[in-house]
């Protein structure tokens, strides 16, 4: 079972907000998944982000692939510095 961070849409139409979900990658972008780790607002002034760090964190060290966006708002939000120095050993 691969295991993806990815977004699930929700909202209305043409006013976009995700959710950071851990899903199967066989599954459909807004099917069934596993557990929620954060939201995504993009129409915000700012982006909204908010992402819980510990699940984040533990689907990360379990080998679950973020998609290039979520890697992004991951980044943003300072996780994956604090993923890769964690696999570094600092």
């Amino acid at each position: 079972m691969a295991i993806k961070l990815r977004l699930k849409r929700m909202g209305a139409k043409k006013r976009p907000f995700y959710r950071v979900v851990a899903a199967d990658s066989r599954y459909p972008r807004d099917g069934k998944f596993v557990e929620t780790v954060g939201t995504y607002n993009p129409i915000a002034e700012t982006d909204t982000i908010k992402i819980d760090e510990e699940k984040a964190l533990k689907w990360l060290r379990n080998g679950a692939q973020p998609t290039d966006t979520v890697r992004d708002i991951l980044s943003k939000a300072g996780i994956m510095k604090k993923f890769h120095d964690e696999k570094q050993g600092k």
